[in-house]
């Protein structure tokens, strides 16, 4: 879909040509792109920031509603319809920064130029997600008309032909989110509130906030000293105890405040032409204490009433450096769906990752599809020929192609470090695919972590695209008290998977164990198992539970040097900390993953209320467009919003049903089909794609033949004889394509 939405764009961008600004207002549109350039950046026209586009399927609409050109009539139609991005009049961003995690909330106006005043036309708004990104609430005002998103669950009963297609809502990547707004009469004004959660970036001790905020140049209205507002608002709260010191800033920012571990910031700038770079923030966290513990009591709205607590420890430069030595397996899927790109970012990202190896680490790496490839009977030292080796065998035997076996090498792995005693055992897993014994390897795996020995193998997963089933990835990292991550896009691989081995090799704390917290009921920690520390990564960690909390919690550890490590950690008060808004994802993702090991369908349900409460997507709720009239839109509370509940009258305005937006649980057959990530487009059934092609035949090579002019200017010379014996042969066409379709569709047998 991306490509057709860049074509789109690039149609949109030739159309607005026919735009007559007025004396002295002219805007040159976009030059062209070179045939270099669009072969170094075919995607280039795909959204870097908050956007708004008209859909023109006709155009003959596009004009200046201010200023009518009076241009001579275009004839046809757009198939598909081409997209003109709008002139923006006004942006503001406000980014709230808890912990690991970002509240970002983007308000900006868009006017519809370029659709004459007495003609409308659908808009579609686009928005790029950073990292780990989920939309959680979008309002639209336009031409005096409110529409707001909700989340329903996905067995609440919804008219079909409210189902959006693919192009009218959802997912055009995966990090960037489409929705279309319904028909806008030329020459308004419309304004968008979108607000999202994302992860924070963390890399060398310091985290790092990037808001898309980099505006194409054909989004400045027309004339050169029309001046422009942006605003920037950022709050940065990392916490009791700690302390923030700023890295990296790309825009001016004004400090409002400071006090301790919260800082506030402010921009506000009148600008001749909009911002051309994102919004970067790097800040570092320094803290006395080695860990704090924070509560709070839940709403009046929460579904779940226990209370919640949040755990957080940073590394800091007390344990950066004294990392465990590594037993290090890498178990990699070449099946034919890696060809190309992903296998051979896997492979750079390897030789990366076995540079970093430090004297006394060991590693073997596994390869595998429907069968499994030992570079080693045993581990190797990580010396210099042992690894130039291992690069000249990943070299030669890295060939794609065959099936996707799991369980095969993973209990090799298992086997391997069954002797393992002083060492820190990592097994790190690299697919693409889903397989159909994914429960099972669940249970053999978990039958492995009970068995008593001091050090068991940790399990750090990486998906790669959306047919791997992710969820059961995080449910082996959890069992393995590892970690999973997922690179959804093919051009993000090896940036996101040389990140992830770096934080996976650097282990400072093993072992952890939060103590003192046997007298609290109804406990439940996400994850469930408490994964280790690490100098790359902060560790955080929520949970909810009814009773008293302990005053005092005491934590557990192994050292790099096998020593005993224990602390006490006092709690804190953090009235400022939304611990239930951070804590939501995390409770959905885990509760969802424990759905599918389960097949509970009353977990099912219950993630499904969690997820119209918080407004965090989940597998179970799809996004919904609502429209609201201004009399109920006044009436509407932000409680009741909030709570996910609506009148009966505005729940009756349901214009779009959005595909649902979770990353699902993979796809078996795409896997046994050896289908590459990036190709998971939405396609028709078998009999509608059959129906297709056999109306559409005789069709296509006509079409082939003759352009829409030509048919214009024929049938506008003929006499009514010809017209009616034209009709008559095209109806007889028409019944003998239907035959066809039937036959093809139902089989010659059935007619």
């Amino acid at each position: 879909m991306a490509d057709e939405f860049t074509k789109a764009v690039q149609d949109g961008i030739s159309l607005s040509k026919r735009l007559n600004l007025g004396k002295g207002r002219s805007a040159a549109p976009p030059k062209p792109m070179s045939q270099m350039d669009k072969s170094s950046h075919p995607q280039s026209y795909l959204p870097t920031a908050p956007m708004i586009y008209a859909v023109i399927p006709d155009p003959s609409v596009v004009d200046n509603p201010d200023i009518p050109s009076y241009q001579p009539h275009v004839h046809g139609r757009c198939d598909p319809p081409a997209l003109i991005p709008l002139h923006m009049n006004a942006v503001s961003v406000q980014a709230h920064c808890y912990l690991d995690t970002a509240f970002v909330t983007v308000t900006a106006s868009w006017r519809l130029h370029c659709v004459m005043r007495n003609r409308h036309c659908d808009c579609r708004f686009a928005i790029p997600l950073a990292h780990e990104g989920s939309v959680l609430s979008v309002e639209v005002d336009a031409a005096g008309k409110s529409y707001s998103t909700q989340l329903i669950s996905t067995n609440e009963e919804v008219d079909t032909k409210k189902v959006a297609k693919p192009e009218n809502g959802g997912f055009v990547k995966p990090h960037i989110f489409t929705f279309t707004i319904p028909q806008v009469d030329g020459g308004s004004n419309v304004s968008v509130k979108v607000r999202w959660s994302h992860k924070l970036q963390y890399q060398n001790g310091q985290f790092n906030l990037i808001v898309p905020f980099s505006f194409p140049s054909f989004v400045n209205p027309a004339g050169n000293k029309m001046s422009k507002k942006e605003k920037i608002h950022l709050d940065i709260n990392s916490g009791p105890g700690t302390e923030v010191v700023c890295k990296t800033i790309s825009h001016p920012l004004k400090e409002l405040r400071r006090d301790g571990g919260k800082l506030g910031f402010f921009y506000e700038s009148q600008v001749l032409s909009w911002s051309t770079s994102d919004f970067i923030f790097t800040y570092g966290v320094s803290t006395n204490s080695f860990a704090n513990v924070i509560l709070q009591s839940p709403s009046v709205f929460d579904i779940d009433k226990r209370d919640m607590f949040c755990l957080y420890m940073f590394p800091g430069s007390k344990f950066s450096k004294k990392v465990f030595k590594k037993e290090v397996l890498f178990v990699v899927d070449i099946s034919g769906s890696m060809r190309g790109k992903p296998l051979e970012d896997t492979k750079s990202a390897i030789f990366a990752a076995l540079s970093e190896l430090i004297p006394g680490d060991s590693f073997n790496v596994i390869a595998f599809n429907d069968e499994a490839y030992l570079f080693s009977s045993s581990l190797e030292l990580a010396t210099k020929e042992a690894i130039e080796k291992a690069t000249e065998w990943i070299g030669m035997n890295f060939v794609a192609g065959g099936g996707t076996n799991l369980s095969l090498p993973l209990n090799k792995a298992i086997d391997m470090f069954s002797s393992t005693q002083s060492t820190f055992p990592i097994i790190i897993l690299i697919t693409d695919g889903a397989v159909e014994d994914e429960r099972d390897i669940c249970d053999i795996l978990e039958s492995h972590m009970t068995k008593s020995r001091s050090l068991h193998p940790r399990i750090y997963t990486f998906g790669i695209g959306s047919f791997c089933n992710h969820y059961f990835l995080r449910m082996l990292a959890e069992i393995g008290r590892g970690r999973h991550e997922a690179a959804y896009e093919v051009d993000s691989i090896e940036m996101q998977m040389k990140n992830f081995f770096r934080k996976a090799l650097s282990t400072v704390l093993a072992n952890i164990r939060i103590g003192s917290m046997d007298n609290l009921d109804e406990l439940e920690i996400y994850p469930s198992r408490v994964p280790d520390l690490l100098s790359e990564s902060p560790l955080i960690i929520y949970g909810r539970y009814c009773g008293k909390f302990p005053n005092t919690t005491k934590i557990e550890g192994i050292l790099s040097d096998m020593s005993k490590f224990t602390i006490d950690v006092k709690l804190q008060e953090a009235k400022e900390m939304p611990v239930d808004e951070i804590l939501a994802k995390h409770q959905i993702e885990s509760y969802t993953a424990q759905s599918w090991f389960s097949k509970s369908k009353d977990l099912e349900i219950k993630i499904a209320e969690l997820s119209e409460q918080t407004s965090v997507i989940s597998e179970y709720t799809r996004m919904i467009l609502l429209e609201e009239g201004e009399k109920h839109a006044k009436t509407v509370s932000a409680e009741t919003r909030k709570k996910g509940q609506l009148p009966n009258e505005v729940n009756r305005q349901k214009l779009l049903v959005f595909p649902n937006s979770g990353i699902g649980f993979g796809s078996v057959s795409a896997t046994a089909a050896n289908s590459r990530p990036g190709r998971d487009e939405h396609k028709l059934p078998e009999s509608a794609e059959m129906f297709i092609k056999a109306a559409s035949n005789c069709c296509s090579i006509m079409c082939g033949h003759c352009c829409c002019m030509c048919c214009i200017q024929t049938c506008s010379r003929i006499n009514d004889q010809c017209a009616i014996i034209l009709t008559q042969f095209c109806t007889a066409l028409s019944c003998l394509g239907c035959y066809s379709c039937c036959e093809a569709c139902c089989g010659s047998d059935s007619l």
